[in-house]
């Protein structure tokens, strides 16, 4: 049964490796290369929303023969709307990272 209460994001919505048709969600400028599951889980803590579940051994439906990793979010703004939250955070962290 579908959960409507909650969001679901996945680590290749920010992988720049991905072209958009295999799963990337978000603009490459946006992105990072091959995000962590740890990295992700940070970014999404400092963007303000709260997590209910996580999971690193799961497949993305576009991509079966990779492991990927997820974050289940309670829903309360759109899905677009907190994957560029996410994702501006997880490219701060990064560039921070890398000086």
């Amino acid at each position: 049964m579908k959960d409507y209460e909650h969001v679901v994001v996945w680590l290749d919505y920010f992988n720049k490796n991905l072209k958009k048709s295999k799963g990337r969600r978000v603009g490459l400028n946006k992105c990072v290369f091959d995000p962590s599951l740890k990295e992700l889980m940070d970014a999404t803590k400092d963007a303000g929303f709260e997590i209910k579940e996580s999971d690193d051994k799961v497949r993305f439906p576009r991509r079966p023969f990779v492991r990927s990793g997820y974050v289940i979010l309670p829903k309360g703004s759109s899905k677009t709307t907190i994957l560029n939250k996410i994702s501006e955070k997880l490219v701060a962290r990064r560039t921070k990272q890398s000086k």
